[in-house]
């Protein structure tokens, strides 16, 4: 193993560092406000649906500057930003899916997020549990900590749980750090790489596709550290891919969930309706806590994934976690 990878990494950070804090939160201004408000009714005077115009059809520029500030805090700061205040009241679902695609933009280029090829999905309760063929976002589990294929994720928050739902992030550099610190021992195994289940989410469909790449919880590339975690993809994948880990390796993958959660590393936030949270997958794993609804009002938060132009190189091994190429969302059934 590189020995610069037995060297502490940057860009981490523990729980305290942001409790009772909120420099972690950037607040529209009023002016913000109104420049999203104006671009989204320009594009539906244009008559625009989200996913059908870019950039160009979005003018934001007061806005723009800051979330150029935003996402270089997401790629070389501590990974995660809430950017609060974004307009909700008012808005029908069309205008909802207009702005946060038109905001999306600036975030970097959406991907598909499943096999139907949605780019921005609903995470709201469907009415289905939770199990091996069906995606956490779609019920009111609790979603043990995990990173997504893409360069960022974001959630929009149209309506918060009446109780419960917190989002729980952590540090995946800090994580690094403390196994570097606790067991060095664990680290070439973790850096090794896994073959995750797709969960029937190809474009096959398959139920037992698993990921052509053996995918490194921590990879190493061109002088930046990288995380990829999600235990209980690693685990069905093992199992699918017929190489079943022992229990010793099963062991491993559970305490690095376990250290996501841990309460100096763990980050808890609540989110308020007009919130839009930022984080970087490659810097923080997250999770969330189950949630009660009002059956009247339903918790609903919209999600995107973006690749951020030009982002951090990522080793082909590791860029490739869906079977569709280099940092590609995932397939798209015919």
């Amino acid at each position: 193993m590189n020995n610069f990878l037995r060297a502490p990494v940057p860009s981490a950070w523990k729980a305290a560092a942001f409790v009772d804090r909120d420099q972690w939160i950037v607040t529209l201004l009023a002016a913000e406000q109104k420049e999203l408000l104006e671009a989204t009714k320009r594009v539906r005077m244009e008559g625009l649906s989200a996913l059908e115009f870019d950039i160009a059809d979005f003018p934001i520029p007061q806005l723009a500057s800051r979330i150029a500030e935003i996402l270089d805090e997401l790629e070389n700061g501590r990974g995660f930003v809430m950017l609060r205040g974004v307009p909700v009241d008012g808005l029908d679902d069309d205008d909802l899916y207009r702005l946060y695609w038109g905001l999306g933009q600036y975030f970097g280029t959406p991907i598909s997020q499943n096999r139907r090829g949605e780019r921005i999905v609903e995470v709201t309760e469907q009415g289905i549990r939770y199990g091996s063929q069906v995606r956490g976002y779609m019920t009111t589990a609790h979603l043990m900590p995990h990173s997504d294929a893409s360069d960022l994720v974001s959630l929009f928050c149209v309506q918060p749980a009446l109780e419960g739902g917190q989002s729980c992030i952590a540090s995946a550099m800090e994580m690094y750090n403390v196994i570097l610190d606790e067991h060095p021992d664990y680290l070439e195994f973790l850096c090794g790489g896994f073959h995750h289940s797709l969960r029937g989410e190809s474009a096959t469909g398959d139920p037992d596709e698993v990921t052509v790449n053996a995918i490194p919880v921590f990879s190493w590339h061109s002088g930046k550290l990288s995380c990829h975690f999600n235990r209980r993809l690693i685990l069905q994948g093992a199992e699918k891919s017929g190489r079943t880990l022992s229990a010793d390796e099963a062991s491993i993958i559970d305490y690095v969930n376990d250290l996501a959660l841990r309460d100096d590393i763990r980050f808890d936030m609540s989110f308020r309706r007009g919130d839009v949270q930022l984080l970087n997958n490659h810097m923080i794993v997250h999770s969330r806590r189950g949630y009660v609804d009002d059956p009247s009002c339903k918790r609903r938060l919209l999600r995107l994934w973006t690749n951020v132009p030009n982002g951090r190189p990522l080793a082909d091994a590791f860029a490739d976690r869906t079977n569709g190429g280099p940092r590609g969302g995932m397939r798209v059934s015919s």
